[in-house]
């Protein structure tokens, strides 16, 4: 199968079912993808973007044999089937090796490295986690020191594996960077170095060291039967900030979502195929799409500097990369292809370029289509969830690329929208184009999160019989079986692909003395998709400006993606008709002012903006011009935001609406929250 088309093709992989023989777990799968060709390149790293044309590269032998040599390793250190091994990383390729190897020996637990120490804390606990592996302290980095401060309220922590930032330096930089290491141990904790920085009970290990020990590196040291059932991973979910929300995902899951995914793919992720990862290794998106799936089809994968597309010089030298290593897919949000539209191609050769992956918020389909226009390259909206392990559905490689669409559901996972009562029960499937809540159900859905009380309401009987899993989404299927978002009902602020929980911002304003109220809503923007703001009802007789309490949340937020970008102080917080804060009309306010503040600084002057509930799309636009000479101005400055919008100037009829794409039909602008 060269890949999915359109939806029979959907329907054909499933009438043939999967292989009596998948694998049993994530080590056995990567372990038959290398098996395709041993000296294939499997994985290749570059520690700066000046460096990109020095890498280190590992062949798929020389992968598994790391990936073995770290199960055995965590096995000496007495991980067995159910102990949690955490991982405080950036993108290193020991990062993949703690990941496979810690799955193949238990279960591995993501830490986002960007965290503040004490929801790192928070996590650890949370997860039980017996191992740690981090960095070591290096100049230049602060990971190390946010994750000493929290040793001490890990209790369950036995075990602390340290990797080395100066193992990855090239060349001759290797020694002098060893050097810088060994002296920042010294200036941060004296002569006694980190061992003097953590509680006495933990075992220190050095990564490179340990895993040396572990001499053969061609079979796993115990005998351990993975099943499907078991548990493989922990991914915090529900926001990259606030409250730990902790999904349970087994090997079945992952394997599954893998091999579905490979299926829709087909012949664009396999052997002699080059993908670059440059999304952080604690989100599932690089984890699987960047991983599992191209190690399990025998592609090379790119790992391009320890903070990805965040690093120094990456999205400046992004062309050269992808001409130097013949990059064929890449994937990322929609503020990395708003970034690379400021990096001119020029006489670069990107025709391997085959297309680019977009989720974790809405693709301005201005965005798209200048992307596209400039560069040639097709960009491929998706949609997923960590609970649905990744990839739920996504815009057909082969087929038609409808814009503002998430596409088509993967083959072997089941996808609908439907119709609930008010209780939240399900009545009926909806027909085409009928708005619904969307729910998923299949092998890759996890387990559930680890906290039993958050299991609560987030399964329905969905009229089969079966369970499925409520995504919390809002949208439609229609007559071709593409799915389109049109709201999402969960409150989840996406700013830049960091999710932000709207109470790790309201409950640290809830503690301030003079707040009664607190709402955290998302306003669009278009470069980061979409900011914090906080509104404050404040209790009667007391006092506080928008500017002491910004100061106040500096030291009560642990997350500074959460920090919000403004504090709106309001007489009285609107509310329904039970008494809830109604955040709606919160969110339309944003809107409306990020609009028309995008219009103003885009030089059209004297426009009134409208915003309409649409049920089949969500919110569009219509803006009123009083002169029609504003109108490209006005279309370039509205298409960077993803809403339909239409546009009419005085004495002239309403314009079509401008979200349209290729497809007449799909007016839809929204994007996905993969």
């Amino acid at each position: 199968m060269t890949g999915v088309a359109n939806v029979h093709d959907v329907l054909a992989i499933e009438t043939k079912g999967q292989p009596a023989d998948l694998p049993s777990g994530t080590y056995e799968m990567i372990c038959r993808g290398a098996a395709l060709n041993p000296s294939a390149p499997a994985l290749s790293f570059f520690a700066t973007a000046d460096d990109y044309r020095n890498a280190e590269c590992w062949t798929y032998s020389e992968l598994v044999h790391d990936v073995t040599r770290t199960a055995n390793m965590l096995a000496r250190l007495g991980v067995q089937r159910d102990s949690v091994v955490a991982y405080v990383l950036p993108n290193l390729p020991e990062t993949h090796f703690v990941i496979w190897g810690g799955e193949a020996a238990g279960i591995v637990c993501a830490i986002n490295p960007l965290l503040e120490s004490e929801a790192i804390g928070e996590l650890l606990n949370a997860s039980c986690a017996s191992v740690l592996i981090t960095l070591a302290p290096f100049p230049g980095t602060d990971l190390w020191q946010k994750v000493q401060a929290v040793l001490h309220k890990a209790p369950c922590l036995q075990e602390l594996v340290l990797v080395n930032l100066a193992d990855r330096m090239p060349g001759e930089k290797r020694f002098a960077a060893r050097m810088l290491q060994h002296g920042e141990c010294s200036r941060l904790h004296g002569p006694g170095g980190v061992h003097s920085a953590v509680p006495s009970h933990v075992g220190i290990h050095d990564f490179s060291t340990a895993i040396a020990r572990e001499d053969d590196g061609e079979a796993l040291s115990r005998t351990r039967r993975v099943s499907n059932d078991d548990v493989s991973s922990f991914f915090c979910t529900g926001g990259t900030t606030g409250l730990p929300k902790i999904a349970i995902r087994r090997h079945g899951n992952e394997v599954a979502n893998a091999w579905n995914a490979g299926q829709f793919f087909g012949e664009s992720i396999g052997p002699g195929k080059t993908i670059f990862c440059g999304l952080p290794l604690f989100h599932v998106n690089a984890v699987m799409v960047t991983g599992l799936l191209a190690f399990s089809r025998g592609a090379h994968v790119v790992l391009g500097t320890p903070q990805g597309y965040r690093g120094e010089g990456v999205v400046k030298r992004f062309w050269e990369i992808v001409e130097h290593y013949r990059i064929n897919f890449f994937s990322g949000v929609p503020t990395l292809y708003g970034s690379l539209l400021d990096v001119p191609v020029g006489e670069r050769d990107i025709s391997s370029l085959e297309y680019g992956l977009c989720g974790a918020a809405p693709m301005p389909v201005e965005l798209l289509r200048t992307f596209q226009d400039r560069t040639g390259i097709r960009i491929l909206e998706g949609y997923g969830l960590t609970e649905g392990t990744c990839v739920s559905c996504v815009n057909p490689p082969l087929g038609e690329r409808r814009v503002g669409s998430i596409g088509l559901r993967l083959p072997g996972q089941a996808m609908k929208a439907v119709v609930v009562d008010e209780t939240g029960r399900y009545v009926r499937d909806c027909v085409a184009d009928e708005v619904g809540q969307l729910v998923i159900s299949g092998p890759n859905v996890f387990a559930g999160y680890t906290r039993p009380e958050q299991n609560s309401g987030i399964w329905m009987e969905g009229g089969d019989g079966g369970r499925w899993l409520i995504t919390g989404d809002l949208g439609r299927c229609d007559p071709d079986g593409y799915f389109w978002l049109t709201g999402r009902k969960k409150e989840l602020i996406i700013r830049g692909g960091h999710n932000i929980d709207p109470a790790a911002i309201e409950e640290p304003l809830h503690r301030h003395p003079a707040v009664q109220i607190a709402a955290a809503v998302g306003r669009p923007d278009m470069h980061a998709g979409e900011l914090p703001v906080a509104y404050v009802q404040l209790k009667p007789g007391t006092t506080a400006t928008e500017a002491e309490l910004a100061e106040f949340l500096r030291h009560e937020i642990n997350e500074r993606a959460a920090l919000p970008k403004g504090i709106r102080i309001v007489d009285a917080m609107p509310l329904t008709g039970v008494g809830k804060i109604f955040k709606p009309a919160l969110k339309r306010r944003e809107t409306a002012d990020a609009l028309e503040l995008a219009l103003v600084e885009a030089g059209v002057e004297d426009a009134i903006v409208s915003l309409i509930d649409d049920t089949s799309r969500g919110i569009s636009l219509h803006v009123e011009l009083g002169d029609p000479a504003f109108e490209a101005l006005a279309t370039s400055a509205l298409g960077r935001f993803p809403f339909a919008f239409s546009i009419s100037a005085a004495g002239r009829q309403p314009k079509a609406e401008q979200a349209t794409g290729t497809d007449p039909a799909a007016t839809d602008a929204q994007g996905s929250p993969t």
